[in-house]
């Protein structure tokens, strides 16, 4: 008899849901493909996905807890302590010295490589002696390396250019570079990091690679990181060993120490960092979700580097898998939605479903299953909207169904606004969406005070020439031109299509968009000597956000870009005139331009600005060493100054003629109490 009744009870429900009339069934079909669209991307919805990451770092703890491991002996953590710090009395840099001494220990133990988890990104005084270790290296060496193009917010291009010639000056030895970017979106290290084309290898694929275990790297792999816990906790899952111990020389020589460190290093990859309070910390799924100390960054390479070894590339469900699980969930939904059970029933039924729906992820991660995007929270919202979907169609009749739909409307915009949105959805064409872009902004100097000094048919011959010219410019460039403001011509690069080379187009656009008015000015000067004089064109370049789009009314609109990068751009480009420069761009947009002809122009407070500037000026024929200087007078200015002031003194002296290097120098003397200069 039971099995007679149960079909009714969903035959019923779907004869509510049909008598709620052909609109209202569309919007339930409708609000379903919804519920199915929460319940597979559960990951990428603002605010579920907070959520799904919470889920999943409770689901990556409690594993890791249930399959406790004894030490790993495997890798051996040699580290900075705040101790060492104390004894060097130095904090930051690390003391080079130290690192030197200890690979000079380390050399002769047999470790299978050694990999560096420290930047060497500034000059320091023990330079030499670590580049001369390095090179004298029979044990394989990997040396940490991170650049602007995947790390923006942790090294300067300064301190890039300074790294890659560190890195130069190993070439031939047993050192190489290493990546120590992490993948921590959203604040944790969750996944192993994307393996970026012409970037080096990740530290630990380096370190197996160098020691003849590359087919063991898991290549291409980007999944979880499996994080382990001890199943002691008085001993952690890896050995540390302060660097001390190694880099003393004293405590080298006593033989049966050296040969009990030998026996720790022996055999093993041996991982050179910090282990200091506050620095360098690692937030993993662990201490993510029990809210305990975090370890330092170290130890996501170890812990690498053991997955590697273990061979545990998790695999991830098939796209098609989740498809079918959340279809399942939402299909779960419509058949609870369309029951008229009693309540207890229902009850029961519903807390069966939701221990299920929860409780799948946890059975997969512990089947060794990577998780990480599979949507346990998405599958119970889902579920919710599609249950309420289908109960409020059976319990709603059309009248009150198309109040609740103007209602909902009417909480985003105006009872009016909303009728005619779903009367005439073509109103929403006008709009415009947030985009990053490389922003150009030119004027031509003295054009306006010349234009009032000759004959109208001449000024416009003269700007129609001039504007031809930089218009082809920006366009054999591949910019769009914005729009011209009397003779000045306003650019943008990475909109409405973005492409991979747009900061460098950019650039070049920039710089040739200068040339063109000098071509202007001969060609001026040749065409009449009775002309009055023409000044230069002088060129900002600012990278930023912006809002891009059709703007404007019913009878005209126009492609553009609006936000505060537009203005930065436009007074870039007036600091030339008392800057004595012609072109000028900001940190923000040489750090995107992949282009190594900058040269620092120092730090000013632009007008109407209150936020310093780091200037940068495009000088593809500046000698390098000079560059090289100013880059090291920039790292100076902030701990140095007096030092800074006397590298970029002595580069003005080499180039007399060069008025914006004079000026750089005027600038950094009268602000000799450390804050930036002020344009007036």
């Amino acid at each position: 008899m039971s099995d007679e009744r149960t079909p009714n009870f969903i035959v019923r429900g779907w004869r509510n849901v049909r008598e709620a009339g052909p609109r209202r069934l569309a919007l339930t079909g409708v609000l379903v493909l919804v519920a199915l669209a929460i319940a597979r991307f559960g990951w990428v919805i603002p605010g579920v996905a907070d959520a799904e990451r919470a889920m999943y770092d409770s689901r990556s703890y409690v594993e890791a807890d249930r399959n406790d491991v004894p030490q790993d002996n495997r890798v051996v953590m040699v580290v900075f302590t705040d101790q060492t710090l104390i004894n060097a009395g130095k904090r930051s840099p690390l003391d080079r010295g130290i690192i030197a001494r200890a690979l000079q220990s380390l050399d002769g133990m047999g470790a299978k490589a050694i990999g560096i988890d420290i930047l060497f990104d500034q000059p320091q005084a023990e330079d030499e002696e670590l580049i001369a270790t390095l090179r004298a290296m029979q044990t394989p060496v990997v040396v940490g390396y991170v650049d602007t193009a995947t790390n923006e917010d942790n090294i300067k291009y300064e301190q890039e250019q300074y790294l890659k010639a560190f890195l130069a000056q190993l070439e031939g030895s047993r050192a190489v570079p290493g990546s120590v970017k992490l993948s921590d979106s959203f604040g944790v290290t969750r996944l192993w990091p994307e393996q970026v084309a012409g970037q080096p290898d990740l530290l630990g694929r380096a370190m197996l690679k160098a020691a003849g275990e590359g087919a063991r790297t898991l290549p291409g792999y980007q999944g979880a990181v499996r994080y382990r816990l001890p199943e002691d906790p008085s001993r952690p899952v890896f050995t540390y060993l302060p660097i001390d111990t190694f880099s003393d020389p004293e405590l080298t020589a006593i033989p049966e120490l050296s040969a009990a460190l030998a026996e720790q290093v022996e055999g093993r990859y041996v991982l050179i960092g910090g282990d200091i309070v506050d620095v360098d910390r690692l937030t993993t799924p662990l201490t993510q979700a029990m809210g305990t100390s975090l370890p330092p960054g170290i130890e996501f390479h170890a812990t690498s580097i053991a997955q590697m070894l273990d061979g545990k590339a998790l695999p991830r469900p098939m796209p098609l898998v989740l498809w079918v699980l959340s279809a399942l969930v939402v299909v779960m939904a419509v058949l609870t939605g369309l029951l008229e059970w009693g309540n207890w029933r229902i009850y029961l039924l519903l807390a069966v479903q939701f221990v299920v729906m929860l409780g799948v992820p946890f059975v997969m991660q512990f089947q060794q299953t990577d998780t990480y995007g599979v949507p346990a929270v998405g599958w119970l919202l889902g579920w919710i909207a599609a249950f309420m979907a289908v109960t409020s169609a059976a319990r709603a009749s059309g009248a009150v169904q198309r109040n609740f739909a103007q209602g909902a409307l009417g909480k985003y915009l105006p009872r009016e606004m909303a009728q005619e949105i779903i009367d005439n959805p073509k109103l929403l064409a006008l709009h415009g969406e947030k985009k990053q872009i490389f922003v150009l902004f030119s004027d031509l100097e003295g054009f306006t005070k010349m234009s009032h000094a000759v004959e109208p048919e001449m000024v416009a011959l003269l700007i129609n020439r001039y504007l031809e010219m930089l218009s082809q410019v920006v366009l054999d460039h591949g910019g769009v031109i914005d729009k011209f403001i009397g003779d000045a011509v306003v650019a943008f690069w990475g909109a409405p299509i973005a492409r991979p080379d747009d900061g460098e187009r950019a650039a070049r656009c920039g710089y040739a968009m200068w040339q063109a008015g000098e071509a202007f000015r001969a060609e001026v000067a040749a065409m009449d000597p009775n002309l009055p004089k023409i000044g230069k064109t002088r060129v900002g370049l600012h990278f930023g956000e912006a809002v891009v789009g059709n703007f404007g009314g019913d009878n005209r609109i126009q492609y553009t870009a609006l936000g505060d990068s537009m203005n930065t751009a436009a007074r870039l480009e007036s600091a030339n005139k008392p800057l004595q420069s012609s072109v000028m761009a900001s940190r923000e947009f040489v750090e995107k331009s992949s282009l190594d002809w900058w040269r620092p122009m120092g730090t000013v407070i632009l007008r109407g600005r209150a936020k310093p500037v780091d200037l940068f000026e495009p000088a593809p024929d500046f000698p390098d060493e000079d560059r090289k200087a100013l880059i090291q007078a920039s790292i100076l200015m902030d701990h140095d100054r007096p030092q800074a002031e006397q590298v970029i003194a002595g580069v003005v002296a080499r180039h007399p003629q060069d008025k914006a290097l004079a000026n750089l120098l005027d600038r950094v003397q009268d602000t000799r109490g450390g804050s930036a200069y002020v344009l007036g």
